[in-house]
């Protein structure tokens, strides 16, 4: 019996040697990588059971949106510092490289004069926004930087300071869908000021609070010129994606802020902070989500009436009319980004559904504030169940976590990796994770 384990023990040996694959203990391994070792506390993230994380870079910026190429190279859209004087040229994108399998970036390049949120690789090209402008950058398979100067795709977005990012995302047919997201949080004729009503119509939807569809391989459009308005009526949008599984376009929708601070009369403190809802959205061509003249509560399921708009907290009037989302989050989370698995690496159950970043918002003082975490929302037979759970969590540290300049991190992007991983970014420490599953 001792000599059969033996002979085994070298068999198991052999195989080992021969085909790099890996037998996992705990945390250590990850399948078809022998080097990769996760941290020993995971990066201070608190996954499900069978996860485990690796720090892939730290303290490089402030990362947003990110994408992984087919060979493993990372590229992380950098928002830079707020003190715009203090951006450093050819900074906007980080590239990082990890070149010895351990999970770990041992090369970081940067490049782009502009700094932003949205980031994608789609074929042969690398694309980013501004607050103002779509670019793509050639890339040559293999090769970590870009092969030129970056090319024009998209401008002519009104200038604004609120809600400016540009989030995208492509379909399977050739069209580039931009947020361009709501200059204020409620149309009011005084913007933020208690008691001011709502403009009625609000010119805001017309060019903003909407996302707009263009052709993705043409250079030189402008929204007034080429652009298509494929829907309208929503606030800000950060987290756009398309999913290949039902081919559909999805997006993550920012509810409004200061229901209390702007009309108290209406609202507690405690009902201004747990609404209105954050939503989940499938947008189709000529959707309607009702901002600013409407707002979904999740407590009550239905979409209520703006105070702007002679609402009093109440009353439905008709918003009934405007689509409803598929699932709604809790208050002031700030949605900023949506991935639809499509990898092989993590259990079955991941490719029905979607992962949600929510970075974490402001607006829920004097109560502890939320978000900070990734979720994944599930769906059944194609639909959405209407629930969520927590994926990612511990990004925050602190706790009670009562003002955000005190969260540790921020997970502002995910995206995924060749090999089924996920990568998470956090635009407070600078950090990007990889999520694996070692089963």
């Amino acid at each position: 019996m001792i000599d059969q384990r033996i002979a085994w023990a070298a068999v198991g040996v052999v195989l080992l040697l021969t085909f790099g694959t890996v037998l996992s203990f705990g945390k250590e391994t990850l399948p078809s990588s022998g080097r990769l070792a996760c941290e020993a506390d995971d990066g201070g993230l608190i996954l499900p059971e069978g996860f485990c994380s690796v720090v892939v870079a730290d303290n490089i910026g402030r990362p947003r949106h990110i994408d992984v190429a087919t060979n493993g190279d990372i590229y992380v859209r950098n928002r830079g510092s707020r003190d715009l004087s203090s951006r450093v040229p050819g900074g906007g994108v980080v590239a990082l490289r990890d070149t010895n399998g351990d999970g770990r970036a041992e090369i970081v390049e940067r490049f782009g004069d502009h700094y932003g949120t949205g980031l994608e690789l789609r074929d042969d090209y690398l694309y980013v926004s501004t607050s103002m402008e779509v670019f793509r950058y050639g890339m040559t398979p293999g090769d970590l930087l870009p092969s030129g100067p970056p090319e024009l795709l998209v401008s002519g977005f009104p200038e604004q300071r609120g809600h400016s990012d540009k989030a995208f995302a492509f379909d399977q047919n050739g069209h580039l869908y931009v947020n361009v997201g709501a200059p204020s949080n409620a149309c009011q004729a005084q913007a933020r000021t208690a008691g001011s009503m709502g403009q009625q119509p609000c010119p805001q939807r017309e060019r903003q609070a909407s996302v707009w569809k263009f052709n993705a391989d043409r250079l030189g459009q402008t929204q007034s010129d080429d652009g298509y308005r494929f829907v309208r009526g929503t606030r800000n949008i950060l987290g756009l994606a398309w999913d290949p599984t039902t081919r559909a376009l999805f997006a993550m929708q920012h509810g409004r802020d200061s229901l209390a601070t702007l009309f108290g009369n209406y609202f507690s403190d405690e009902e201004s902070a747990e609404l209105p809802s954050e939503e989940l959205l499938e947008l189709k061509d000529g959707s309607d989500f009702g901002w600013p003249y409407c707002y979904y509560d999740h407590l009550r399921g239905v979409r209520i009436l703006a105070p702007e708009y002679g609402g009093d907290g109440q009353s439905i009037g008709d918003c009934g009319r405007y689509d409803r989302p598929l699932v709604a989050f809790p208050a002031h989370w700030a949605p900023h980004d949506l991935l639809f698995y499509t990898g092989d690496q993590f259990p079955a159950r991941y490719t029905e559904g979607a992962f949600v970043v929510f970075h974490g918002s402001w607006n829920r003082a004097p109560l502890e504030q939320g978000g900070y975490q990734v979720v994944f929302a599930p769906r059944r037979n194609g639909e959405f169940t209407g629930d969520w759970e927590t994926f990612a969590n511990g990004f925050a540290v602190e706790s009670p976590l009562m003002s955000p300049r005190d969260a540790m991190h921020r997970p502002a992007g995910v995206a995924q990796g060749p090999d089924g991983s996920i990568y998470v970014t956090d635009d407070t420490g600078g950090r990007v994770w990889r999520i694996v599953y070692t089963g």
